[in-house]
């Protein structure tokens, strides 16, 4: 990893990831300036339900999201660790490789920063990070100062006057810009019924959910690709 640039981190489940995942990192390596986003798919999610197909396949629908984007890359790095993928712990694996407070960007849904107090390590772990809030569904980005009113001397909102040469560091940045309305339950529940997935999800990524049979009901060991096909791609919120 090069430790001189501006990093954004992406975390989540990933099952499946989709257009609005990809454009909350875009919209944060664009709007702040950074070098790199990394989507960070989590090994155990420490509070919600386990995702249904792979670690396999979750990296490897992330990988073929980002193919040809620009600045967006998938990582293993919660994946290459064992036992639950907190916010805390990543944040410390990247600052024992070298990265500064201030070169990196946890990037999260409104949705799941409105509930940050019940994360482990709060609030120790803003510290340790700028912290870039996008919109999710209904929840605005600007409406974390009212949702989380103990940080609000922390949030900033970028605007047009938002200089990219800021240190961000333990700040949290609200970034109120249009997102798609999708969500990866949705999805799921779509390939279950049998409908269309187009435009939710990147192309590669609905063909690859079609041809290993992916959220079908199809029991885990019966599905085409469950246990191979995509391992060699292991070479690299949710977020508690």
């Amino acid at each position: 990893m090069n430790t001189a640039a501006r990093l954004g981190l992406l975390g989540g489940t990933f099952d499946p990831i989709h257009v609005g995942h990809v454009a909350a990192a875009r919209a944060a390596r664009t709007r702040l300036g950074l070098d790199r986003v990394l989507l960070l798919p989590s090994n155990v999610p420490p509070h919600r339900p386990q995702p249904l197909v792979s670690v396999h396949h979750r990296f490897a629908m992330v990988a073929l999201a980002v193919a040809g984007e620009d600045g967006l890359e998938a990582s293993d790095l919660e994946l290459s660790a064992p036992g639950p993928s907190y916010t805390a712990a990543t944040l410390q694996r990247l600052h024992d490789r070298g990265y500064r407070a201030s070169q990196l960007f946890f990037v999260i849904g409104a949705d799941a920063f409105a509930e940050i107090d019940t994360w482990r390590d709060y609030p120790r772990f803003l510290e340790d990070a700028a912290f870039v809030v996008v919109n999710r569904g209904a929840r605005s980005a600007l409406d974390m100062p009212a949702a989380v009113p103990s940080i609000a001397s922390r949030m900033v909102p970028v605007d047009e006057r938002w200089q990219v040469s800021h240190d961000a560091s333990r700040s949290v940045l609200l970034l109120d810009d249009a997102m798609p309305a999708v969500s990866s339950t949705g999805i799921r529940a779509r390939v279950n019924e049998g409908h269309s997935i187009a435009g939710l999800v990147p192309a590669l990524v609905e063909a690859h959910i079609f041809k290993h049979q992916l959220y079908t009901g199809v029991p885990a060991h019966e599905r085409s690709g469950a246990h191979h096909g995509t391992a060699n791609l292991l070479h690299e919120q949710e977020h508690h």
